[in-house]
């Protein structure tokens, strides 16, 4: 079993874990911290005290994980700048995970469900959102590949059992009311390097580790930041659309 280090920083909280062991005897780390402003001083201390804990150096790690979207475009910016420059130094290969896929597995950790829906709140009104299959040969595969929308447009396929999870379902709670999908759904998940640790045991085992330099980041939306007049223009149209 590899020892993975892994770094989570495109939402509200802040994680990093490493796990090490055989199989049975296997363990995942973890910290935590909140809040966005303090994302980039918070990662490498947190993982210092992970190495730390678990008696390990850098240079034992054999990869380093990351989640590289979707997400706020500064948080995995900063992930994905953080595990390059580990991995520079220890020269380790750096395995870009999507944020929503470890969400689904986090759901299929709590419920069991093998069709999951994942709804992350993307700000600005919008979400992104995939949904997954988990299949025990294979593991998870994409039923419908990472998307950004505007809450009332998220559309998963139909499947048995299909189980939604993520903040973005309590954030615009009222666009999803009454739809079947989120009935029962998982509202307090959101991306954590505890399932990207986990999810990158089969990915470094397919071979999709990269080299530090050609990590990067997953963006699903093409602007970050309105400017004066865009606003102006869309607050204009949303006026224009409440008249009419």
């Amino acid at each position: 079993m590899p020892i993975i280090l892994a770094i989570e920083t495109s939402a509200e909280l802040a994680s990093c874990a490493l796990l090490t062991g055989e199989h049975a005897a296997r363990k995942v780390l973890t910290r935590a911290s909140s809040g966005v402003r303090t994302h980039s001083q918070s990662v490498l201390p947190m993982v210092q005290e992970l190495l730390g804990e678990a008696g390990v150096t850098l240079a034992q790690v054999d990869a380093i994980a990351f989640g590289a979207g979707p997400g706020s475009f500064t948080g995995v910016r900063t992930a994905c700048g953080v595990a390059q420059g580990l991995a520079y130094g220890a020269n380790l290969p750096v395995l870009p995970l999507v944020t929503l896929e470890a969400m689904a597995e986090a759901c299929r950790a709590s419920t069991g469900a093998s069709e999951v829906l994942a709804v992350l709140d993307a700000r600005m009104g919008e979400v992104y959102w995939a949904q997954y299959r988990y299949e025990d040969a294979d593991g998870w595969r994409e039923v419908l590949a990472p998307a950004l929308s505007a809450p009332q447009d998220v559309a998963p396929l139909p499947a048995d059992g299909l189980r939604a999870c993520g903040n973005g379902l309590s954030e615009y709670a009222d666009a999803f009311a009454g739809k079947a999908f989120a009935q029962d759904a998982m509202l307090d998940i959101v991306p954590h390097a505890r399932e990207l640790a986990l999810l990158a045991v089969a990915a470094l085992a397919a071979g999709q580790g990269v080299p530090a330099a050609q990590a990067q980041p997953l963006y699903l939306r093409n602007k970050v930041a309105y400017t004066s007049a865009e606003r102006q223009a869309i607050n204009a149209a949303k006026a224009g659309q409440g008249a009419s």
